[in-house]
């Protein structure tokens, strides 16, 4: 059986935009289309109605472009358990209440014990310094953590 990825929305995101201006967002994009090209199909990608919710918004076509890309996609369902995690997660301080949708897409993972979230959201997700916090949140919750990583460290060999 194939490893899940659960992609957050920076994946489908960076993977439509278009060429960003700034170096790094323009790397981070490139990894993206490159991870998406050469990576994805190694493993069972899924999201949640969070990433849909996300990627809906702002300019119409660049929506329908991310919506494209994760409509053959399963959904996870956003469950007690995972309202319950993502509220501990928040509660602990560890993540903001501002960004709730990240502690969301935390739990939802976690909960359904995907392997590897992927996301380029370094400030409240891919975040060394809170990356053991949530991973202990998560345990005594009694829930395993997914690695938490972006394209560029699931790239493989």
């Amino acid at each position: 059986m194939a490893q899940r990825v659960y992609l957050e929305t920076t994946i489908p995101s960076y993977l439509t935009a278009w060429p960003s201006r700034d170096l790094i967002v323009a790397g981070h994009q490139q990894v993206t289309r490159e991870w998406w090209r050469t990576r994805r199909s190694e493993f069972e990608l899924c999201i949640s109605q969070f990433v849909i919710d996300e990627a809906s918004v702002g300019d119409a076509e660049a929506a329908r472009e991310r919506l494209v890309i994760l409509s053959p996609l399963p959904l996870l369902d956003v469950s007690d358990a995972v309202v319950t995690l993502a509220s501990a997660i928040l509660q602990s301080g560890v993540i903001p209440t501002k960004a709730a949708r990240d502690a969301a897409h935390i739990a939802v993972s976690a909960v359904h014990a995907v392997d590897f979230l992927l996301t380029w959201n370094c400030a409240h997700i891919a975040n060394a310094q809170i990356i053991k916090k949530v991973q202990a949140i998560c345990t005594e919750q009694g829930f395993p953590c997914p690695v938490i990583c972006t394209p560029e460290e699931l790239m493989g060999n």
